[in-house]
């Protein structure tokens, strides 16, 4: 089984007190048992803003039996063609209550400019084409992006 690692999962591991630590780490661990742990590009950048040196983020992955895996042409081709979709249907001015549901706009109290929602990056989205064309699964604790945008890609959590 080739199992594909979002940041967050080796964030936790990294970060001393991380609330997840623990789940991460059996996560990992649990995955390695039983195949082989990859990373894309993405998540290799992100996780090297985490070390001192190009050396230490291999040993890193060494010490852990991930590797980096080059994106394909297909895998790219479906995160922009899957961001293209997402960037259509989303409204960047309306805001859902995650209570009841009800969709509304919001405005600055002072300047009553309209407030704008983030819109998710094209790394997500590279990651999760990534993970769909070069492994079985993807362990992520960001359900929200993969199962809206990838609903053909399992996904597998630690929280």
């Amino acid at each position: 089984m080739i199992t594909a690692v979002d940041t967050n999962i080796l964030l936790d591991i990294l970060i001393p007190g991380e609330s997840h630590s623990e789940s991460s780490k059996r996560l990992l661990d649990k995955h390695l048992s039983s195949g082989k742990l990859i990373l894309c590009e993405v998540v290799f950048a992100e996780l090297a803003a985490r070390f001192p040196s190009e050396q230490e983020l291999k040993l890193f992955l060494a010490e852990t039996g991930m590797r980096l895996v080059q994106s394909n042409e297909k895998s790219l081709h479906i995160a922009g063609m899957r961001w293209a979709e997402f960037a259509k249907k989303r409204r960047k001015d309306r805001f859902p209550c995650g209570n009841c549901g009800n969709v509304f706009e919001a405005a600055c109290p002072k300047c009553k400019a309209v407030l704008t929602k983030r819109q998710l990056v094209l790394g997500d989205f590279l990651i999760g084409a990534h993970a769909l064309v070069h492994a079985d699964c993807l362990l992520s604790r960001d359900l929200g992006v993969y199962r809206s945008n990838f609903r053909d890609l399992k996904i597998v959590s630690s929280a």
